[in-house]
């Protein structure tokens, strides 16, 4: 998967560089999705035990990375 510049910048904080954040994100088969929709969509078919979370919830998954476009980063492994 090719990832856009916004989308590495977002991850930056936990990493050094954009070509480290790409790197990273390639080998942990990260996805990036267009809303908080298919950010729970992403958990459930993932057979994430989601009940009773609310949007907060979601978002302040360790997994969850809000890229600041309306699209948001998920980590899978």
């Amino acid at each position: 998967m090719q990832y856009d510049d916004a989308v590495l910048q977002c991850f930056l904080d936990v990493v050094s560089s954009l070509e480290e954040a790409e790197e990273f994100l390639e080998e942990n088969f990260a996805v990036v999705v267009n809303s908080l929709r298919e950010v729970w969509d992403f958990f459930e078919e993932e057979g994430i035990d989601m009940d009773g979370a609310d949007e907060d919830e979601i978002l302040n998954a360790d997994e969850v990375f809000e890229i600041g476009d309306g699209r948001y980063l998920i980590i899978e492994g």
